[in-house]
């Protein structure tokens, strides 16, 4: 599996940190992360769009950013997946793949909901990564969320960990999606 990690602050990380130790840990797992190689934001995007190809399962792992992903991610995502290789007349180099944002949010789970502080659920702040992996061909497994990660307890972060080597392994057991996606 390919990992793609973006976290701005990464030293200043307790619960994506802990998260990518689940993930790297797993035998074989292939490790991008991104403010490491790209600190200027200048992609290589040959190298990224070649890690791409290497992988069926990839992981996109990230903090939540304004109901999103952090810039470097999102610029990422705008300069790799492209017209004709990702999307588009001869764009189905992703094609089959399958790809799993997992994630931590500051805000509680109760905190995303229509009464909470954020106003609407998690899954309603998912839709436009959802559609772009899913537009550019790929399986969207449903994203792995560790909230409460700005007050979150040493137990707690245990728990999400341990829930997450649980999760990644049915993402990596997973057969492979039927059909073209969209």
């Amino acid at each position: 599996m390919l990992i793609i990690h973006a976290h701005p602050r990464p030293s200043q990380s307790r619960v994506v940190k802990q998260l990518l130790g689940v993930l790297a840990a797993q035998p074989g797992a292939e490790l991008r992360s991104l403010y490491e190689l790209y600190p200027d934001f200048d992609i290589d995007v040959e190298a990224e769009q070649q890690a791409l190809l290497r992988w069926q399962k990839i992981i996109w792992l990230t903090p939540v950013h304004w109901y999103s992903v952090p810039s470097l991610m999102k610029h990422w995502i705008d300069q790799v997946l492209v017209l004709g290789w990702a999307y588009g007349q001869g764009g189905d180099a992703l094609r089959g793949k399958t790809c799993w944002w997992v994630s931590s949010a500051g805000g509680a789970h109760e905190a995303y909901r229509p009464q909470g502080l954020h106003g609407r659920h998690f899954a309603d702040h998912v839709a436009p990564l959802a559609q772009t992996v899913r537009f550019c061909g790929m399986q969207w497994w449903p994203p792995f969320v560790a909230h409460g990660a700005h007050a979150t307890t040493d137990a707690a972060i245990a728990q999400a960990c341990a829930q997450l080597r649980t999760d990644c392994q049915a993402f990596l057991q997973a057969p492979a999606p039927h059909g073209d996606a969209p």
